[in-house]
């Protein structure tokens, strides 16, 4: 991440932290974004923006809906939204030498769960889990004897409707026992730290739309020229990064869209292009 910070600056960029986009103000004649409106009331003109935000969130909470006569509320509403995820972080006082730095532990049920996951949008009791123990390969990232952890469950995205005001402890604790009872002895003794996210940290803090934490689902009719477009419809300078985007989710297809877009944009010198960009991130 520093090292991209570095080069962004070295090109002429700057970051601005703590600047929450609230509006991204359009031209009434020629429908062209302006630039973008921060929470606390700072305008950043801008002749071209590029939002890595939620697809979803930057069209529904940033334009006003009269301007986009193609992306309406109605039309993002009825597509398709990909999985939430429970992720408990926590570190051990002891080491767990028999799990490897990566681990996916299979449930009971495989396409059952997907189904309850995707189709019926039910928390289910069971789970299937990715386990992740980094200081199997780089034990500085934990104190002597220690070690640090993260277990991550697939989980309905918030329009299942489940409460995780009060299912979140209950959930972690048993994949707790889960993970005490057939992997790790005695864990619950040895936890020393711990933090756990939920859907609502996706829709809360990341302004994910309904909590998805891989924005629109790929689905066949929601990928490739199906999916929202780095370019928009509505808006003829403002184009989109990231996960909801094509060609898709994970590090190498947001890191693709990246490019897309800056082969896009293209023409004049990259401190030309620079000093005409406005990026448009999540919170913070």
């Amino acid at each position: 991440m520093r090292a991209l910070v570095k080069l962004f600056e070295d090109m002429g960029g700057q970051i601005y932290l703590d600047r929450e986009v609230s509006e991204i103000v359009i031209n009434e004649q020629n429908k062209r974004a302006e630039g973008v409106r921060t929470r606390d009331g700072e305008f950043f003109p801008a002749q071209i923006v590029v939002s890595n935000a939620d697809v979803a969130f930057t069209y529904m909470h940033l334009i006003q809906e009269r301007f986009r006569q193609k992306n309406t509320d109605h039309k993002l509403k009825r597509m398709q939204y990909s999985m939430s995820l429970f992720v408990l972080y926590f570190g051990t006082d002891r080491k767990y030498e028999n799990i490897a730095h990566h681990e996916i532990l299979m449930g009971p049920r495989y396409k059952g769960l997907l189904d309850d996951i995707f189709k019926r949008k039910v928390l289910a009791r069971d789970f299937s889990l990715y386990l992740h123990r980094p200081t199997a390969t780089d034990p500085s990232l934990a104190p002597e004897g220690h070690d640090a952890w993260y277990v991550l469950s697939p989980v309905p995205h918030l329009g299942s409707g489940t409460d995780w005001t009060t299912t979140a402890k209950p959930y972690r604790d048993s994949i707790v026992q889960y993970l005490e009872e057939h992997y790790m002895p005695d864990l619950s003794k040895h936890i020393v730290t711990e933090h756990y996210i939920d859907p609502l940290h996706f829709r809360d803090e990341l302004n994910s739309y309904l909590g998805s934490a891989f924005s629109v689902e790929p689905i066949l009719t929601q990928s490739a020229w199906f999916r929202p477009h780095n370019i928009s419809e509505d808006i003829p300078n403002l184009y989109f990064t990231g996960a909801g985007t094509h060609p898709g989710a994970g590090l190498p297809g947001v890191m693709s869209s990246g490019k897309i877009v800056a082969d896009m944009i293209g023409g004049g010198t990259p401190d030309q292009k620079m000093q005409s960009l406005t990026s448009v991130s999540t919170k913070n």
